[in-house]
């Protein structure tokens, strides 16, 4: 843990740095197992319940979507789909959990889905419980968890993406957006570039705080609470991001997936695990030491998945090709 607070706080310079520079610069193939429905036809049919307490607005409350001819927008709609799922869930500027990226090809969508959508409800990791979706970490840790159908009430936004932008579109953003659009730099350029490079620096200290808070939470054995906050670590990802490096993706980035894939190995999550783990090393997280090793993925390197993932990221410990060649040439044989 001491090795990753070293390595996470050493990240923020770079990211901080970058920031400083950008400131200054100018239908499925998988169909749903259940066809959705709208959501007052099944309204009140499910309890809910929360698991963390500390936010106080009602969960049906979000940002209001851009104004839309679409008279859907608001409407509230539910479906119950299988895994694997082909949805990538993004954090919105109000902390909630919105729809990204719809891909048929990954895993089951539903019709009604369209990028920009809020979730409101979802199935909660075990039971029959049904979760208000608070923030983003929570909705996808009750995900990831869950074994079986996930239930899904949803909001339509009419495609509206602007709640993934750093802040309210404004006169400024729109003054701004004028002037890209006419190929000028001005006033709204210049105050849109001050105020992004303002807005990073908050949600780097953010990310600072809420990673040392997981920490905390992992280290008193609250394994729920440190994944639920590193999710959140991973929601405020600042976006397009490029390193001084020219990494796609911040340290903190990479080894936030790394420290969730240890958790869900420890809770024997193996599919969850797993998933942290590939998406960990794609993005260049290079300690395959401590993949080998690390108490916490013994669960993990026990699973049969575990050798061909890692050594499709690193040259294996025991080159078998290497073996075969010497007994052929000394006539070991197969």
């Amino acid at each position: 843990l001491d090795h990753f607070r070293r390595l996470f706080r050493m990240s923020m310079a770079p990211s901080l740095s970058s920031a400083r520079a950008r400131a200054a610069s100018p239908a499925s193939r998988h169909a749903s197992r259940h066809a959705s429905r709208p959501a007052s036809a099944r309204r009140g049919a499910r309890g809910s319940r929360t698991p963390r307490a500390e936010s106080e607005a009602s969960p049906t409350t979000s940002a209001p979507a851009a104004e839309s001819a679409d008279p859907e927008v608001g409407t509230l709609y539910e479906c119950t789909l299988e895994k694997p799922l082909g949805i990538r869930w993004g954090r919105g500027n109000d902390g909630k959990a919105y729809i990204k990226e719809l891909s048929a090809a990954a895993g089951n969508t539903d019709p009604n889905m369209k990028v920009g959508d809020r979730i409101v409800r979802c199935s909660a990791s075990f039971g029959e419980d049904i979760w208000d979706a608070e923030n983003y970490g929570q909705v996808v840790y009750a995900i990831k968890t869950r074994s079986g159908g996930i239930y899904l009430q949803l909001e339509k936004r009419g495609g509206d993406v602007t709640i993934f932008e750093f802040d309210e579109v404004d006169d400024i953003t729109r003054m701004q957006r004028t002037e890209r659009a006419g190929g000028n730099v001005g006033l709204g350029t210049r105050e849109k570039q001050r105020r992004n490079y303002d807005i990073a620096q908050e949600r780097a200290q953010k990310r600072v705080e809420l990673f040392e808070e997981a920490l905390k939470d992992y280290q008193a054995g609250e394994l729920e609470k440190a994944l639920i906050t590193w999710e959140e670590v991973l929601g405020l990802e600042p976006p397009n991001y490029i390193g001084d490096n020219m990494s796609r993706c911040t340290d903190v980035f990479r080894v936030t997936q790394f420290n969730i894939a240890c958790v869900y190995s420890r809770m024997n999550n193996m599919d969850a695990s797993f998933e942290a783990l590939d998406e960990a090393l794609r993005v260049g997280f290079e300690d395959f030491k401590m993949v080998r090793t690390d108490p916490a993925l013994e669960n993990l390197r026990n699973d049969d998945r575990f050798k061909p993932l890692i050594d499709k990221y690193d040259e294996p410990l025991f080159n078998e090709n290497v073996l075969k060649g010497f007994k052929n040439l000394f006539g070991g044989g197969n």
